[in-house]
């Protein structure tokens, strides 16, 4: 890829980043919305540290980029926000746990004190409790221009990306990897249920909010799905090889667990290869698109090549 287009995608990456940050900020206002009480002000600030500190917002841009494959709709794009923001939501509150001391025990996070660290454990819990529930109510809102029947595919399927079948079973198996090693077959569905799942929704999300019939959705789903693997691919070699510096994260922590990757078990070269299949697998499912899904081209090429 040359450095124009790449330059061009991450315009388009922090451009559609500002947008979500503004929903976000706008659902995590200190105004308590009808229904609620209050907002306890140590609590909201606490969800704004782990959720307002910059990342690049890759899973809500997936859902808008996707949305935009099949309409032009300002009020569905806004609406596809709205779900990227939901799912930016549910993604924090993983991050800001998984930090946690009895999960994987980090400091740092996007180059800043993790939740926990800037407030204590148990806030930093409650705050993770409280985006998940925040997730669901953005994406159910009348303020969300989409029909019921769209509402409540995305509800349950984010549910289910998030929940025992994906992510947070992804991440009870990631644990149990620091006692038991899995092989390849078990390394490959950890990785699809704890990183994978929520970055395939997004893909089937973003077509679900355009209107995409059944078939369109799968085809979308399918290439989350690839994209899913090659950003967990990615991480792993960058986990191997970069700095903590440049992460903004501990560096080197999956070695040190003693946990289960593809390149513990392959090695960097043979990861690399696969990384190289999975970004023409997924470019063959946007094929359809033609012109229209450059950014998305351009999205799964920098999953790959990222350095952070």
């Amino acid at each position: 890829m040359s450095d124009q287009p790449q330059m061009d995608f991450q315009a388009s990456l922090a451009a559609r980043a500002r947008e979500v940050e503004t929903v976000l900020a706008d659902l995590l206002d200190a105004r308590a919305e009808t229904g609620e009480i209050t907002r306890p002000e140590r609590l909201l600030a606490a969800m704004r540290h782990g959720v307002l500190n910059g990342g690049k917002r890759l899973r809500p841009f997936l859902v808008v980029e996707t949305a935009a494959l099949f309409t032009r709709s300002a009020d569905l794009l806004d609406a596809a926000r709205r779900v990227g923001a939901a799912l930016e939501c549910i993604h924090c509150y993983s991050l800001i746990h998984d930090d946690l001391p009895a999960m994987d025990d980090d400091d740092l996070r996007r180059g800043q004190p993790t939740v926990h660290k800037a407030y204590d454990e148990a806030t930093a819990i409650l705050a993770g409790d409280a985006l998940v529930t925040l997730a669901f109510d953005a994406i159910t809102s009348d303020r969300t221009a989409l029909d019921p029947l769209a509402k409540v595919r995305l509800v349950s399927g984010l549910a289910r990306a998030a929940g025992i079948g994906g992510m947070a079973g992804g991440q009870a198996l990631d644990l149990a990897a620091e006692r038991d090693a899995p092989d390849e077959a078990g390394i490959i569905t950890l990785q699809a249920m704890k990183t994978g799942a929520l970055i395939k929704f997004a893909c089937e999300a973003g077509a679900i909010t355009g209107g995409a019939g059944a078939a369109q959705v799968e085809a979308m789903g399918e290439y989350g799905a690839a994209i899913g693997l090659a950003f967990q691919l990615a991480d792993d070699i960058l986990d191997a090889t970069a700095s903590t510096e440049a992460l903004g994260k501990r560096a080197g922590k999956d070695a040190q667990a003693g946990k289960g990757t593809l390149v513990a078990l392959h090695g960097l070269d043979w990861t690399r290869k696969q990384l190289i299949g999975l970004v023409d697998q997924a470019e063959a499912l946007l094929a359809p698109h033609g012109i229209r899904a450059a950014t998305l081209r351009a999205a799964t090429r920098f999953i790959a090549t990222r350095e952070s």
